[in-house]
């Protein structure tokens, strides 16, 4: 998953480590920071809050023990928990790593029973060696565990005499006994079954909300692990689409478009052409990638008639014939208990045409400027035992992006702004239910290789997102996320490792709002030391 050399500011410039050191509690002191990496640094580690866990009898079950050199998975069997009983207030994975010597970033899955509950990359490690570890609310899931599943999990990897790191997993689910809150897990998990026409989906017929959500990542090593830096003809760049940058995961229900979404622009552990950005503090998801949703509940007055239902995923503007995207896919369905068939029926399904202008601007330092959209709304009804109910979602992207490089690409950067807004309309029964999400997704960065062959990157990441639910027009759920990581590092290209000469700054810092309070840290590195790890909630 690493890029060429591409992309970044001022080669050479000097990277100020004194203004990290202000007031908080800082891990380290400005005299115990090294002049340049070492061998050695601190393991990974995120500002994300970790997953709260109940106070309640527990019990644990390991999915993987492994050891990964090829792309060969790894084989299981998962069986329940014994003394926890079949029904959990919450469901824990815990994936601990670790990984010595030389490597590169690797994607990885994790599957029970056809299930995709892991999506993960790894960080890339020192020549001494590295942990880390991730944690992931999967209670959604609880459908899936109730059973004896096969287990089937790969993070793809190559180990010869350049390329020595093994990559080490060990991963448990922990089960919490008690009573798990009010629709928090659906009745049932799917997984689109393959058939000669295509995939296909086959609803209980009693489905009264259906939720997709799709583990959607550009990866290989290719263009499109870079998506957002592609251009059209006749521009002048490396990574070429046929009309730009512009991403848009779709879901179809029988040929009908049935849901959009922008993809999460995904940096891995080597991106940027600068692992020392990522040594310490990686990008926001990149060891927990989550999966974007699709309310499909509009179209259940469809799925519901007990047939298999075509349902495609696919990525809008990748070139024809070009590969380099995952969009595995797993359903969700909460199910009517007091009737055995929901009838009902998709009442809209309007969509706007795809705007998607990509301006190319030759000159010392090209341009290309994308502007880009598309809006969705698919309304559909359902008869339930408790009434009519009509659910109405409208879906909204824009993307706007400036790209800018130079010729034989010493210098590249970009600026792009994504943004996602969902509204979900529930009518019917009880008070009228709408649940506003704003998502948006920001790269402001770029690469450049001085004429001393420094590479200097200087990258800030956005991932911030706000929801809001009203019932009857009155305020009752609300959360606001801001997740924004910056980095700034530099090292000598084309050399030996003990010759970079790296250095780097990095810091991320995670706020999340909500009626129960806030929780927001804030992490900083220099030169693969952690000098700070501030909580301010």
């Amino acid at each position: 998953m690493r890029r060429r050399i591409v992309m970044s500011m001022l080669a050479g410039a000097t990277l100020l480590v004194s203004t990290l050191f202000g007031t908080g509690s800082s891990t380290a002191q400005a005299a115990d920071v090294p002049a340049e990496f070492g061998t050695d640094w601190h393991d990974p580690v995120t500002a994300a809050p970790p997953v709260d866990r109940p106070h309640t009898r527990s019990c644990q079950v390991t999915l993987a023990d492994a050891q990964f050199r090829d792309f060969t998975p790894y084989r299981g069997t998962y069986t329940p928990p014994k003394g926890c009983g079949d029904r959990w207030s919450k469901v824990v994975l815990r994936l601990d790593g670790k990984v010595k010597g030389r490597q590169y970033d690797r994607l990885g899955y994790l599957h029970v029973g056809g299930v995709e509950i892991l999506r993960t990359s790894t960080p890339e490690p020192s020549p001494d060696g590295i942990e880390w570890h991730v944690d992931k609310d999967v209670t959604r899931y609880s459908d899936t565990f109730r059973g004896d599943r096969d287990v089937e999990m790969l993070i793809g990897n190559v180990v010869d005499d350049t390329y020595t790191g093994v990559i080490d997993v060990h991963v448990t689910l922990t089960f919490y006994a008690g009573r798990p809150a009010e629709a928090a897990a659906p009745d049932r998990v799917l997984t689109l079954a393959d058939t000669p026409d295509g995939t296909t989906l086959t609803t209980p017929r009693n489905s009264e909300r259906i939720v997709a959500e799709v583990y959607a990542t550009g990866s290989g090593g290719g263009c499109e692990e870079f998506w957002y830096l592609t251009v059209p003809d006749p521009a002048s760049y490396s990574c070429k689409a046929d009309r730009g940058p512009y991403r848009e995961v779709q879901v179809t229900v029988d040929g009908r478009l049935a849901g959009i979404a922008a993809p999460f622009p995904n940096v891995w552990t080597g991106g940027w052409s600068n692992p020392f950005l990522w040594y310490v503090v990686p990008a926001p998801r990149a060891f927990d990638v989550r999966p974007v949703e699709y309310d499909l509940t509009p179209f259940a007055g469809l799925l519901n008639d007990g047939r298999p239902h075509r349902v495609e995923v696919s990525v809008a503007g990748v070139p024809a014939g070009q590969s380099g995207w995952s969009t595995p896919v797993n359903v969700l369905v909460w199910q009517d208990a007091h009737r055995a068939h929901v009838p009902g029926a998709l009442v809209e399904d309007r969509a706007t045409d795809i705007a998607n202008a990509s301006t190319y601007t030759p000159g010392p330092e090209n341009q290309v400027r994308t502007e880009a959209g598309h809006r969705l709304t698919v309304s559909g009804y359902l008869d339930t035992s408790h009434g009519r109910v009509t659910t109405t979602v409208t879906r909204t992207l824009a993307h706007t992006s400036v790209h800018r490089w130079t010729d034989g690409e010493n210098t590249d950067g970009l600026d792009a702004t994504w943004t996602d807004e969902e509204a979900v309309a529930v009518a019917g029964h009880g008070p009228a239910r709408t649940t506003h999400t704003h998502r948006t997704y920001t790269v402001n960065g770029a690469t450049t290789v001085g004429p001393d062959n420094r590479l200097r990157t200087v990258l800030t990441l956005g991932d911030r997102a706000s929801v809001l639910t009203r019932e009857a027009g009155r305020r009752t759920a609300w959360s606001r996320l801001d997740d924004t990581y910056s980095g700034d590092a530099a090292y000598t290209i084309n050399v030996p490792r003990d010759q970079r000469h790296a250095v780097g700054t990095s810091t991320e810092r995670y706020r999340l709002l909500g009626p129960d309070g806030c929780y927001d840290r804030s992490l900083t590195t220099v030169q693969g030391l952690l000098t700070e790890d501030r909580r301010r909630c």
